[in-house]
C-alpha cells in the first residue's frame, strides 16, 4: 500500500470539491486521519456511541478489530470471526453481522452469545452474506454474493447453491424472503433518509458496475429499480452510506490515485465531492457523538474524516 501522510494545510487538498454544493459539508479545518495500519482487508465499520468505539472487519485475518475513541486504541474485539465481512447494529444496539465460512447472519447478545438470523434460503445454503442494515422497523437487509465461497483467502471454497440475491429478514417473524434478485454481484447497500429508497451496489454489472436504486414499496418489499450511478469502466463501488440530506457516500477504487477513496453523491446522482485516499476503500459508516466522523474501512487501514454533515441513524 501507499504510505500514508497526513496533510498540514487546511483545507486539506485530499478533500475534493467537484461540484460546488458540497462546500458545505467539508469542514474546513478537518483533515484525513489515519486511525489504524495492519489489515489484510478492511470491511464493515460500524459504531457503538454508547461505548465510544468502532468495530470493522479484517476479512483474510479472520477478526473483528475495536478502535477506541477515548484512548486511541486499537484491539482485537472477536477472533476468530468466522472471516466476518459486514457489520451493523440492530434497533436495540445489538451487533449484526454477515460471516463468510459461516455464510450467515449472526446477531451477538448482550451477554456475548451468538444467535444464527440466517444461513439457508428453501432449504440450500446461503453464499457468503456480503453486507447489513437494519430497516427502522426492525427487519434486516443484506446482499449474499459468492465472493467468500470462491477462495479460501476471504472464506472457504465451496458450491454456490443458490443465486446471488438481496434478503430481508422479518424483523417479528424472522422469516427470509428474497426482495431483488437478478443482480448481478449484490454488494454494499443502505436507505435513503426517509427510508423510501434502498441504493445496493450491482458489482459485476457489465460493461460497467453500477449503484442501482430501488422503490421501498409498502416497508417491505422493492418495487421499479434504476441505474443511479454508473461507475464507468474504472471505477469499483462498494460499502456505503447516507447522510441526513441523503448524498451517498461510497467507498471507491481501483488502485489508482485518481479512482482510491469515497467519492460522494447528491440525491440525483450527481458527483459532488471525493476524498481521496492512498489505497481503495471498502465501506465507510458515520459515528462519532454528532454522528459527524466518516470512518472508512480500506485494505491496510481505517482511516477518519470530520465532516459537516450526519450519518443517516441506524446507518
Amino acid at each position: 500500500m501507499s504510505t500514508f501522510i497526513a496533510n498540514e494545510r487546511y483545507p486539506d487538498p485530499a478533500i475534493h470539491v467537484l461540484d460546488p454544493s458540497f462546500l458545505k459539508y467539508r469542514a474546513f479545518s478537518a483533515s484525513v486521519e489515519q486511525l489504524y495500519a495492519g489489515t489484510r482487508w478492511g470491511e464493515g465499520p460500524v459504531w457503538f456511541a454508547d461505548g465510544r468505539y468502532l468495530l470493522w472487519s479484517d476479512i483474510p485475518n479472520d477478526r473483528i478489530l475495536r478502535w477506541d475513541e477515548c484512548s486511541g486504541e486499537t484491539s482485537v474485539f472477536r477472533n476468530s470471526s468466522r472471516m466476518a465481512n459486514g457489520n451493523t447494529r440492530d434497533r436495540q444496539g445489538r451487533l449484526v453481522t454477515c460471516e463468510h465460512v459461516g455464510r450467515q447472519v449472526t446477531r451477538t447478545e448482550y451477554d456475548g452469545s451468538i444467535t444464527v438470523l440466517a444461513d439457508r434460503y428453501q432449504g440450500k445454503r446461503l453464499n457468503s452474506p456480503n453486507d447489513v442494515v437494519v430497516k427502522s422497523d426492525d427487519s434486516i437487509w443484506f446482499t449474499d454474493p459468492p465472493f467468500g465461497i470462491q477462495s479460501n483467502y476471504e472464506g472457504v471454497i465451496a458450491e454456490q447453491e443458490i443465486p446471488a440475491n438481496v434478503y430481508r429478514i422479518d424483523g417479528q417473524t424472522g422469516a427470509l424472503t428474497v426482495v431483488a434478485e437478478g443482480i448481478n454481484g449484490p454488494n454494499g447497500l443502505c436507505f435513503s433518509p426517509d427510508e423510501s429508497l434502498l441504493y445496493v451496489v450491482e458489482s459485476r454489472a457489465q460493461p460497467h458496475r453500477l449503484i442501482r436504486v430501488f422503490d421501498v414499496v409498502g416497508g417491505d418489499t422493492l418495487g421499479k429499480d434504476r441505474v443511479f450511478v454508473d461507475a464507468g469502466p474504472k471505477g469499483t463501488p462498494d460499502g456505503m452510506r447516507c447522510d441526513i440530506d441523503g448524498n451517498l457516500w461510497a467507498g471507491w477504487g481501483m488502485g489508482s490515485a485518481e479512482l482510491d477513496g469515497v467519492m460522494i453523491f447528491n440525491p440525483a446522482g450527481e458527483t459532488i465531492g471525493r476524498i481521496e485516499l492512498p489505497e481503495r476503500c471498502a465501506n465507510v459508516c458515520f459515528g462519532g457523538p454528532h454522528r459527524n466522523r466518516l470512518f472508512m474501512a480500506c485494505g491496510h487501514a481505517l482511516y477518519a474524516l470530520y465532516v459537516n454533515t450526519q450519518g443517516v441513524k441506524g446507518g
